[in-house]
């Protein structure tokens, strides 16, 4: 193993109205991850399989244009101001209420029209990889207050890739970041990622009503098709919210693919998991269940929820938060499926 990541940072395809954007490879210990002053986006991530072959296994494109015309899935990218979903695009805070931009219908989704997906950040190099920074206005898609904040990527030994989030605010506002990287193991072009195993330690969704905004409720999964409690295969039709039972030091949840022996495990400080299948590509440029989201969060509409965990950030405090994609190989084949 290496004794540290090593950096490098190259241009990259500038925005369509000229910004330049650069690129940040991070490598250690087989690990590639190439990283976009664009969006923040996670463009590829690289690594071997049960054979020694290194493929990527993150969906990304090849341009920042391919970014710029393809918004919606938001591949690879830091995700906010709000990650997911706030109801009506509005909320109370401190009795004020807050009218943000309503971008999916009549619900806000993804910070926006103009979210941090869609930023050009600042980036420096750090220890063992790059920390990118932004600073969003007050009133910025209609959220209050004035936030920095910033992400930093690291690659850890074993090559681990690490995501830390920090940000604070000027004026009390609502606060949910995520990376929206899709995974498919057995490689980003191998077409549909169905069918890789998957456990997560969650023992409850957060259901939704017809414009996929949480109704409120605890679900719990047991005896429904949400039950990945003991690792199964993934099939089609997933877009919830996972209510997960531990988080920290042991793992929220673990996608393995029998094919290439690649396992993904992800550990994380959020209380939330956001499992997508992502049924809705349509081949432009991915096609239907191309790969698999897993998006560490807080829950979806919970500046409306006073159930669910808060997402109000105030003057004087700091946001953290931390998320780990760690990455081995089971060697041994056993009835289709791999043995660590």
């Amino acid at each position: 193993m290496t004794t540290g990541t090593a950096i490098r940072s190259e241009d990259f395809t500038p925005r369509a109205d000229g910004t330049p954007v650069r690129r940040w490879i991070l490598e250690r210990d087989g690990t590639l991850v190439r990283i976009l002053t664009y969006g923040a986006v996670v463009q590829s991530v690289e690594v071997p399989g049960r054979d020694g072959t290194r493929v990527g296994v993150a969906l990304g494109l090849k341009d920042t244009a391919g970014y710029e015309a393809h918004p919606g899935p938001y591949f690879g990218a830091l995700v906010g101001r709000y990650a997911n979903r706030i109801r009506g695009g509005s909320f109370v805070l401190d009795g004020h209420t807050h009218q943000v931009t309503r971008n999916e219908g009549r619900n806000h989704v993804h910070g926006g029209t103009r979210g941090f997906d869609k930023r050009v950040w600042d980036a420096e190099e750090v220890p063992d990889g790059v920390r990118l920074s932004l600073v969003a206005e007050d009133g910025e898609e209609g959220f209050p207050g004035r936030l920095a904040v910033s992400v930093t990527y690291t690659l850890a030994a074993g090559g681990a890739l690490r995501i830390d989030y920090r940000a604070a605010t000027d004026a009390p506002t609502v606060l949910n970041l995520t990376n929206h990287t899709y995974w498919n193991l057995a490689g980003a072009d191998s077409g549909s990622a169905l069918g890789h195993e998957l456990r997560l330690a969650a023992g409850a969704v957060t259901p939704v009503d017809g414009e996929s905004v949480p109704t409120g409720e605890f679900a719990p999964v047991d005896g429904t098709r949400f039950d990945f409690r003991e690792a199964k295969p993934v099939g089609p039709g997933y877009d919830v919210n996972y209510v997960l039972d531990r988080t920290g030091e042991k793992p929220a949840a673990e996608l393995y693919d029998a094919g290439s022996g690649r396992l993904l495990t992800v550990w994380t400080t959020e209380p939330g998991l956001q499992l997508y299948t992502a049924d809705h590509f349509d081949g432009r440029p991915f096609t239907a269940c191309a790969g698999i989201a897993l998006e560490t969060q807080h829950f979806p509409d919970s500046p409306n929820r006073p159930e669910f965990p808060s997402t109000v950030l105030r003057p004087g405090e700091e946001f953290t938060s931390t998320t780990v994609y760690g990455f081995s190989v089971r060697r041994e084949m056993v009835s289709g499926r791999g043995r660590g």
